[in-house]
């Protein structure tokens, strides 16, 4: 294994930026004006809405970052829904048959109450030291099935991340994280006020409406405007309705203690889609691989590709999931500017002042060979074979990536029940001509309380974000 060294002690010069917010705080109030009295799915009476606040560092390059404050918003999907105090969807998973008949008017009828952050959804931001913590809630009357939030810059609108030619960096606490629940932060091309139209969707981003991702979610409870009640099937878990909800997603980091993963996903459509039949993929249906995204993207998952020891609790590992560890992931271009084409996605790690390079991809070698994500990531994915055939690179590969990335993503963070994991022994994926296990867990476990911590959101320049040397054998 090679030595690693550690990273140069230094202090990230960070310049409140004073006039930057207090534009941002006049386009809010401009917003906020010009929503008047909204009608549909909109505001509920009964609990104001209050969004707990983010610290994030921005334009970051060789003379440091900015700081800017930005707002946590809780998933619309994870809300009450109501009309006149009575709830328009219940607590059996069924719609009102009164307000939700139409699906149309129930939109425009039901609305979104204000979120309970913390005792309810177990969300507790701390702005002073950069910080956001889910906690999964099982052992009381507030438990609830995982946890789901968005980044804000104003309060009615959602922060658009343009990564393309930058660096993001982020701590990640995943200490009490166990087998079969999942931490995750990733990207997905929300619009970012949320879709909202001032009619059948009158919330807006402000209560955390317009989520999306390239599994093209059914159980999303609102889609553009309507009532996903069509042929709502309230006995399946999660519930699920008639449309899913598509669209582009690059997932940083999804993991437990035992195995972690990132990867890109590709649509054929730009933003939100409200998708039917073939459109979405259904793999229930036997249509995975019809759908307009890819589903299975250029995965690279730590435990299945590469050295099993490289992740995990404890520590016999080089990235010890007990401590908290940094992630860093660059999006490069062909030519280093903002204009070039993407070419390479490379990630690194850090944990006590310690370069991780990420590991290999034993796995996907040929002829003896061993292909590294961190150079050659356009042949990884290409290596990459999921039954009826790889649809990344159809779907446009690395150069579609850089323009999702070019029109913004919004930045979701989430911890929720992986009940597939968390009930099957074993979970494979087929690789090539392999079929590997991607994560060790051995399944039927209780769900345990849980949480994990997010903290220092950081985006800039390439190498701004964190200081590092090079490591033997590696270029970090």
């Amino acid at each position: 294994q090679s030595r690693l060294l550690p990273i140069s002690s230094v202090r990230t010069l960070c310049v409140p930026a004073a006039m930057r917010r207090r534009a941002a705080s006049l386009r809010s109030v401009l917003s906020v004006a010009s929503v008047g009295v909204a009608v549909g799915q909109q505001a509920g009476s009964s609990r104001p809405e209050v969004h707990p606040r983010m610290r994030m560092e921005t334009n970051c390059a060789a003379s440091g970052c900015e700081y800017e404050m930005g707002f946590v918003v809780i998933d619309a999907n994870l809300r009450w829904i109501s009309k006149d105090g009575q709830r328009c969807y219940r607590d059996d998973n069924t719609w009102d048959p009164v307000t939700c008949s139409d699906p149309a008017a129930c939109a425009k009828t039901c609305s979104v109450e204000g979120a309970d952050y913390n005792e309810t959804h177990g969300v507790e931001a701390n702005h002073s030291n950069h910080s956001v913590k889910l906690t999964f809630k099982s052992a009381d009357r507030y438990s609830n099935p995982g946890t789901r939030i968005f980044i804000m810059d104003s309060e009615d609108t959602y922060k658009m991340f343009k990564l393309k030619n930058r660096e993001f960096t982020i701590d990640v606490d995943a200490s009490n994280l166990r087998c079969g629940l999942k931490g995750a932060l990733y990207f997905v091309e929300m619009d970012r006020r949320g879709n909202y139209d001032g009619q059948g969707n009158a919330a807006g981003a402000k209560y955390g409406t317009g989520y999306c991702d390239a599994q093209c979610p059914h159980d999303i409870k609102f889609v553009r405007g309507e009532a996903n009640s069509r042929n709502w099937d309230s006995k399946a878990v999660p519930a699920v309705g008639h449309y899913g909800a598509c669209c582009a997603e690059m997932d940083i980091w999804r993991a437990d203690d035992m195995a972690a993963g990132f990867a890109p996903h590709l649509c054929a459509k730009a933003g939100l889609t409200r998708c039917e039949g073939n459109e979405c993929g259904d793999t229930h249906r036997g249509k995975r691989y019809k759908g307009i995204c890819d589903k299975y993207g250029c995965d690279f998952n730590l435990y299945q590709l590469s050295d099993k020891q490289l992740y995990g609790l404890g520590p016999g590992f080089a990235l010890d999931a007990s401590r908290p560890l940094t992630i860093v992931t660059q999006f490069i271009t062909a030519d280093g500017t903002d204009v070039g084409d993407l070419i390479v996605v490379k990630r690194f790690y850090a944990q006590d002042g310690e370069v991780i390079p990420n590991s290999e991809a034993v796995v996907l070698g040929f002829e003896g060979g061993v292909w590294s994500f961190n150079d050659r990531g356009k042949n990884i994915c290409k290596k990459q074979r999921f039954e009826e055939g790889f649809k990344f690179a159809r779907k446009g590969g690395m150069k579609e990536l850089g323009e999702v990335l070019d029109r913004g993503m919004v930045l979701v963070l989430s911890l929720w029940d992986d009940a597939k994991v968390s009930r099957a022994s074993n979970t494979q994926q087929p690789l090539h001509n392999s079929s590997v296990l991607r994560d060790p867990c051995p399944g039927g476990k209780d769900r345990p309380a849980a949480s994990v911590e997010f903290s220092r959101i950081r985006v800039g320049q390439i190498g701004s974000t964190f200081q590092s040397r090079r490591v033997a054998g590696s270029l970090v």
